[in-house]
Formats: C-alpha cells, sequence, structure tokens
C-alpha cells in the first residue's frame, strides 16, 4: 500500500492469473484460462477487474510472440516483433550510442498476488491483455497482444498513483509499429527452444534462407543470451537475413537488457517496498 508507484521491479510470475479471491487449495483446479484477456471485458470480469483497479498493473517482456495463420494445409506460425533498426556499426562509425541488443517486446499485462488458504508462500501471476489485431497482421490473426511502444506509454501504464485506471487503460491500442516473418512448424513443439524457432523460411521454398554476416551475429547473440537451452552446431540453424536485423555485438545477455531496461545505471536506488 506505500509503494512507490514510480518504482520498477522486475520478477519472475507465473502465466495465467490467479485471482487473489481464488478460495481453493490449487490454483490449478481453476476452471477457466486466464493467460490472456481481451480489453473489451477487462472491467467486467472479477477476475480482472479488482486487480486492474487496485493498479495492479505490469509489462511483459518477450524477444517477440508467435501466431498462426489458418490455411488449407494447416497452419502456418508467424514471429511478430518490434522493428529493429539500429545498425551498430553505422552508429559507432558516427559516434552514437552503441547498439545494445535486441529491442525487446513491451505487453501490456495485469497481475495478482494469491495467497494459499492454509498459509504459505504468496503465488504472483498475471495475463496479457489482448485487442483487436492491426491491419498488417489481421491476415495472420485477428487479436494480438496489447503493445505498449515507448518509454513514455510504458511509463504511464506502471505508474499506478499518477495514471488512473481510466486513463491508464487508454493506452491499450493496436499498434502498427510491428514486423513479422514466417517460421518454420519446428516452433510447433514446446521441447523446441532454439534460435532457429525464430528463424525466416521462404513459404513455398525448401531452400533455407542464405546467412549474412549480419544474421551470423544476430544468432550468436541470441545464443549466448539462452540458459540452459540445448546447443546446436552454427550448421544446422536457419538465418536471420539482414532485413530483419543489424549486427550488434554478442556480448550482453538478455538479462542484462532487462536490468537496463528496468533501471538507470548511476542513479540512486528506489526505495525498498514489499509488494
Amino acid at each position: 500500500k506505500d509503494a512507490d508507484s514510480s518504482e520498477r521491479v522486475l520478477m519472475d510470475m507465473r502465466w495465467g492469473l490467479v485471482p487473489s479471491w481464488f478460495k481453493k487449495d490449487d490454483p490449478s483446479k481453476m476452471q477457466f484460462n486466464t493467460s490472456n484477456c481481451r480489453s473489451d471485458t477487462m472491467l467486467k470480469k472479477s477476475s480482472y477487474k479488482g486487480a486492474l483497479l487496485k493498479g495492479k498493473r505490469c509489462v511483459v517482456l518477450a524477444d517477440g510472440f508467435y501466431e498462426w495463420q489458418q490455411h488449407s494445409g494447416g497452419k502456418q506460425p508467424y514471429f511478430i516483433y518490434f522493428p529493429q533498426t539500429r545498425d551498430a556499426v553505422a552508429e559507432e562509425e558516427e559516434g552514437d550510442e552503441e547498439w545494445r541488443g535486441w529491442r525487446l517486446l513491451t505487453m501490456a499485462g495485469i497481475f495478482d498476488c494469491w495467497e494459499p488458504p492454509a498459509g504459505g508462500e504468496m503465488l504472483y501471476t498475471y495475463t496479457i491483455i489482448t485487442v483487436d489485431a492491426s491491419k498488417d497482421v489481421s491476415f495472420i490473426h485477428h487479436r494480438m497482444p496489447a503493445i505498449l511502444d515507448g518509454d513514455e506509454a510504458i511509463r504511464k501504464w506502471l505508474d499506478f498513483a499518477e495514471v488512473p485506471t481510466q486513463e491508464a487503460v487508454k493506452l491499450i491500442q493496436p499498434t502498427e509499429n510491428i514486423v513479422f516473418h514466417p517460421v518454420s512448424t519446428f516452433v510447433n513443439s514446446v521441447r523446441n527452444n532454439t534460435p532457429e524457432c525464430l528463424a525466416p523460411i521462404e513459404l513455398g521454398a525448401k531452400k533455407e534462407v542464405k546467412a549474412t554476416p549480419s544474421s551470423k551475429a544476430m544468432l550468436s547473440w541470441l545464443r549466448n543470451s539462452q540458459e540452459g537451452s540445448p546447443q546446436k552446431k552454427e550448421s544446422d540453424l536457419q538465418r536471420w537475413t539482414s532485413q530483419f536485423v543489424h549486427s550488434p555485438s554478442p556480448k550482453k545477455t538478455s538479462a542484462d537488457i532487462l536490468q537496463q531496461w528496468l533501471g538507470k545505471e548511476g542513479e540512486p536506488a528506489a526505495k525498498k517496498h514489499k509488494a
């Protein structure tokens, strides 16, 4: 209750919101799916309304998300993400800030805290808010996550004290500032967690997209940022093409970038509080 609304906290949460009022002793006994929350009903459904009105707003970070297009031959997966437009080499020559890696997708979410009726550790869970798909991706699927584009939108969504609920929900809109490409059905299995899941393919062609120095660097950065995922030889992986990404220095991990997103180095630490 005495939390500093300007403070940003990075923490693990379970995907699939468990409302604080849920009375059973096991969250898996919930009879409904709360992974996604429709923007048009989030202030009506009891699962989300209470948490939202209490300011329990969060941002879910990801490299991007997958969606499947239904067609006569089955389902074609696509990877959807923010445009990656910064060229590290060009900027370094011009003396600008070094490109620090992949721009993470910032999706609007709602979280809640559930305590087991018999006592025990509090469980933090979240749901991702969804909206009607923007025009460019509507041919893939009619829904998409609510994406917060830019620091100001993120600040307003997270600042529950300065930005009341009715103002914050105005930020929940489809965005056109996303790009996408088809990927292999290799991604359909949850056991597969390698850069091959993100590699673009040519629809209707069996041949792999050819490697470029840029794509090799990007895949190297992705592989280095994974923790505990299966290792594959470089020759086994499909490649990014230069239209999607530019060459980074594969030194920072995903965790480093998340920490950079959360706080500004050199600033005094925000006051500590209990959630």
